[in-house]
């Protein structure tokens, strides 16, 4: 039976109960405060939590402790996500490199979206970055191929029909030729997705909110039916409402009682739909 908990408390408390408890997952994903030095509002006006920190090496100090409890909390076929932006990203992959060791390094997933353009005379920002890492380099990972259509200058040359090169006598590429059907390719490191549109049934008030798109692809690809998803920064209940679609455990833990209990709403309904979800505070 798949388990989905939301526990109100300090992510870093709750993870050490967590390992002497013996619990262990296939996926960790952490999307933390991105060192933005905000506060961050619901749409009413509320504070949902506060990114302002003393110094930047006070955050990566603070994430390097959490990264080592969620990197203890895997499996051997386990993979460790890190969601942030441009803010503190680079240093944070140095730490991953030191907490996992950079052999463990598997892959950087660029999010790309569409917002409204701010004044700026930079390049748009647009994009957040996703760092990979499996648990144990020397055993085979949890990995479930995902596919995308092809791109269209690819279907406008070649249609649906898979690529084979052919070589002259001197080994040396002369063409390629249509082969049998290939209507999908493998998933690339680039993912464009949407952000959540006001209008949408998905959307809460809850700032920083991710959307299940982005969820889906992470925990399709990293874990299979069963498996259990640790998810230290609760936030809207993008997590968790996602395990519970596709039939995966979830332990989502946040300090704001703004985000346990939106995410306590968002997950009411679908807890309600069958028994195979159980739910603790």
């Amino acid at each position: 039976m798949s388990s989905i908990r939301i526990i109100h408390g300090e992510n870093e408390d709750v993870m050490e109960s967590l390992y002497a408890g013996g619990e262990r997952f296939a996926l960790a994903y952490l999307d933390p405060p991105f060192a933005s030095q905000r506060d961050y509002k619901t749409a009413s006006g509320e504070l949902a939590f506060s990114d302002k920190w003393r110094n930047l090496e006070t955050y990566l100090n603070e994430l390097e402790h959490r990264l080592t409890l969620a990197r203890d909390l895997l499996i051997d076929e386990g993979s460790l996500v890190l969601h942030l932006d441009c803010s503190a990203v680079h240093e944070a992959k140095l730490i991953c490199d030191k907490v996992f060791g950079r052999v463990c390094f598997a892959s950087e997933i660029i999010w790309r979206y569409r917002r409204w353009p701010a004044k700026t005379r930079n390049f748009q920002r647009m994009h957040d970055v996703l760092l990979r890492y499996v648990r144990d380099p020397n055993v085979e990972c949890r990995f479930n191929q995902l596919c995308e259509p092809l791109a269209n200058s690819t279907l406008e040359q070649w249609g649906t029909g898979k690529q084979r090169a052919v070589h002259n006598t001197a080994g040396r590429r002369v063409r390629s030729i249509a082969t049998e059907e290939a209507a999908l390719v493998p998933l690339s490191d680039v993912w464009e997705i949407s952000i959540i549109a006001p209008s949408s049934d998905e959307r809460t008030v809850y700032p920083t909110q991710k959307p299940e798109e982005l969820i889906w692809r992470l925990v399709e690809s990293l874990t299979n039916v069963g498996d259990s998803v640790l998810d230290p920064y609760c936030g809207s209940g993008s997590v968790p409402a996602v395990c519970a679609k596709r039939d995966r455990g979830c332990v989502s833990i946040d300090s704001s009682p703004v985000a346990i209990r939106m995410a306590n709403e968002r997950l009411a309904p679908l807890l309600a739909q069958g028994s195979l979800f159980a739910r603790s505070q």
